[in-house]
């Protein structure tokens, strides 16, 4: 949620700021603006509520003083509805300081009843005007923006990240963090700051975190941190592995359509580098202690949304191949009920963007009852990676759609992989089996570029139902999670009503909503697979149509006993029950994007989402 870029040094800010924002759009919002400090030291505003698009024309068709140093925000309303007014940034000091705000500022009500009383007038209803207004009184007394930032932050309660620029120091942009993202981008004679490293990418690779509590300056020549004790911090510097392309639709429909294509690629560079000798070797899971994997007794897995899809699918394989129970709990659920822990207890966050302020503050609840915490994140820097003991990077490159695709198969691939590194620790597979397991693994980007020829009959399919008013998916064992996040994307995308069950469940309850034309998509077990989980969930497929639904069968191939009861059949390759998952899901994924793109909508932006989600 909400996008911020900070930036000074010699080139024209206002084309950096928009850059970034743009490269940042994928983390949902609804108003935008920028200030610029020009070379005179004059600071000017533009914001407006409404895409980026409505701020860059009237850019173009009034352009601000340019200068070299600038702050550009994209807001996800929480307080204040999504207006001109409430837009980022908010100011203070009679217009000469210029603020904007990631997160929620718990305390602000008693702040603003303050600011009031001592005759301060508002602008807006939102709670980040309290933090510029405050900051504005603070200069005046200090003369300057770190010190009068560094008074403030420890005023302030709740979550946020703030950058401020005043115009009686025109070459500085200050920012603080605390339970929000900010990263530093490094340049040559330039710096940035942003709320991930997307916002900085096109100009350098060279970055710096930020940790909790932490306060930034940045000039054209330097960088300086401290925490909000006024202490000097040494932050860590890391490379982006990725350039500004890799963010940008290259010819796509959109940038779902690009991700998923990338769907092979993401499975293939999780594995990259991690298997020797044709084991699992997690160099990773080191950082957790000497010995720590063997005594673990107990894993749980927290996530939110298709994260904890992907978590409910590396449950059945870590059970299987270690021989270790395992939950799977949603993180903003977690810390509530007050769980069980001890330092034989792996919690293993899933977070695409490493923000999700629900799985962080249950990873640092984890940390605080004793237990051993790993994370499974896709961006560097992020924070839920530095708040874990170890972290095991995807590597899927950046998702820029907020429907998340190719981070679900690519967290899918981290959990196997960590599911088979501790069954060979443990020695619940034995170094043959694991090698089968671990080929099959590598098999899987090859199977799922063919699985993406299926393409152009889902997309025929999903126009033929451009009306459906709902959709239903059922799945069985690994099929299970496989059929909520199929029910998760069209409810994301095309704004229908879906459900996935349980295939067995149907009997208990949902068979009741089968009526005729119902569709239903069924993931259906190998009929190759030793249990008897093919021919129940063709039963259930028997028990539908009787009804009168409309079946959707994604079987693999050869697979004929399906054929006589569904309506259509995707077809997916053979592979063993672990890794069809990872198969089944793509046909999913592109019918609710076609889906969607036939009912006219904007896949990359559902509306009232945020891709990264950084506040509860």
């Amino acid at each position: 949620m909400c996008g911020i870029v900070g930036y000074v040094g010699t080139r024209g800010s206002v084309g950096v700021l928009l850059g970034g924002l743009k490269r940042l759009e994928y983390r949902g919002y609804d108003s935008a603006g920028v200030a610029v400090i020009d070379d005179a030291g004059h600071l000017d505003t533009r914001k407006h509520a409404g895409k980026l698009g409505i701020l860059s024309a009237d850019l173009d068709a009034s352009p601000l003083t340019d200068g070299q140093t600038g702050i550009g925000h994209t807001r996800w309303a929480t307080h204040g509805g999504p207006t001109d007014e409430n837009a980022h940034p908010h100011l203070g000091d009679e217009g000469k300081l210029a603020l904007i705000h990631n997160g929620i500022i718990e305390n602000f009500s008693e702040l603003k009843t303050e600011l009031l009383a001592s005759g301060h007038e508002f602008s807006s209803d939102t709670d980040s005007e309290v933090a510029a207004l405050l900051v504005g009184e603070a200069f005046r007394e200090t003369g300057d923006l770190t010190t009068a930032m560094l008074q403030i932050v420890n005023r302030l309660e709740g979550a946020f990240t703030l950058l401020a620029v005043h115009a009686d120091q025109p070459h500085v942009v200050v920012g603080a963090r605390r339970n929000s993202p900010l990263v530093i981008g490094l340049g040559e004679g330039e710096n940035f700051l942003g709320s991930d490293v997307a916002a900085f990418v096109e100009y350098t690779h060279r970055a710096m975190e930020i940790g909790q509590d932490q306060l930034v300056t940045i000039r054209p020549d330097s960088v300086e941190v401290i925490d909000f004790a006024g202490q000097p911090v040494t932050p860590s510097t890391f490379e982006v592995n990725w350039d500004a392309s890799a963010a940008e639709k290259g010819g796509w429909s959109s940038f779902m359509a690009k991700e998923i294509s990338e769907e092979p690629e993401a499975v293939a560079k999780t594995i990259l580098g991690r298997v020797r000798d044709g084991l699992v070797d997690l160099p990773e899971v080191v950082e957790l202690g000497e010995g720590a994997l063997a005594s673990i007794d107990r894993v749980v897995i927290i996530a939110c949304g298709t994260a904890a899809y992907a978590g409910m699918v590396g449950k059945y394989a870590i059970e299987k191949w270690a021989r270790v129970p395992v939950d799977v709990e949603l993180a903003h659920e977690f810390r509530y009920r007050e769980p069980v822990l001890s330092p034989h207890t792996l919690v293993v966050s899933i977070s695409q963007s490493g923000e999700t302020m629900d799985t962080l503050m249950a990873v640092k609840y984890a940390k605080e009852q004793g237990a051993r915490t790993l994370s499974i994140c896709n961006t560097q820097g992020a924070t839920i990676p530095r708040e874990s003991d170890a972290v095991v990077y995807t590597h899927a490159g950046p998702e820029v759609a907020v429907a998340s695709t190719k981070a679900f198969v690519a967290q899918i691939t981290a959990i196997y992989l960590l599911g088979l590194q501790l069954g060979q620790v443990r020695g619940t597979v034995n170094p043959e089996q694991a090698r089968e397991l671990v080929s099959e693994l590598q098999a899987v980007p090859e199977k799922l570029v063919s699985v993406l020829g299926t393409g152009e009959r889902i997309a025929e399919l999903a126009h033929w139902m451009a009306d459906t008013r709902s959709v239903l998916f059922l799945g069985r064992h690994v099929g299970y999670p496989v059929a909520l996040e199929g029910a998760l994307k069209l409810k994301e995308l095309a704004y229908i009503h879906a459900e996935g069950f349980a295939a067995g469940e149907l009997k208990h309850g949902p068979i009741a909503l089968i009526e005729p034309g119902q569709v239903v998509f069924v993931i259906v077990p190998s009929p190759r697979d030793p249990s008897s989980l093919h021919a129940k969930v063709v039963s259930n497929i028997q028990e539908i149509r009787a009804r009168g639904a409309r079946v959707i069968a994604i079987a693999e191939e050869g697979d004929v006993a399906v054929l006589p009861h569904a309506d259509e059949v995707i077809r997916i390759p053979l592979a063993s029950p672990f890794f069809e998952p990872l198969l089944a899901v793509v046909p999913l994924h592109i019918f609710g994007m076609e889906l969607a793109s036939a009912k006219g909508l904007d896949v990359d932006q559902p509306r009232n989402l945020a891709k990264s989600v950084t506040v509860e």
